[in-house]
């Protein structure tokens, strides 16, 4: 859960966290920043949150941001610049692997998600 600082009343659960530093993890929580978090768009959550979700957990550090589109069968990679921004890393549509930058070894077959 991530907190907007700018927006003290926006919250960010991410659909999934890539966890490495399990310093963080406390009883059922985990406090500290994830290596890699992933949004899986749906009708309800489409672009107009994508920017804040985006700009917040840049603020927060989190070194590749995965957005997983199933209308599209698509994935985008931004990962986060030296200047600590995201850059947009990779597209993959509908097949193919995609491959952590952060993470080696880290990577998932699109046609395993999109089946």
């Amino acid at each position: 859960m991530y907190k907007d600082d700018i927006n003290e009343t926006n919250i960010f659960i991410p659909d999934l966290s890539v966890i490495c530093d399990e310093t963080g993890l406390e009883e059922n929580k985990f406090v500290g920043v994830p290596e890699i978090i992933m949004e899986i768009l749906s009708p309800s959550n489409q672009s107009h949150e994508l920017i804040p979700k985006m700009d917040a957990y840049m603020r927060y550090g989190v070194k590749e941001y995965w957005i997983v589109n199933p209308l599209l069968n698509a994935i985008q990679v931004h990962t986060l610049t030296a200047e600590c921004v995201y850059q947009q890393a990779d597209v993959l549509r509908a097949e193919g692997m995609m491959k952590s930058k952060v993470l080696k070894g880290f990577q998932v077959d699109l046609e395993d998600i999109f089946r």
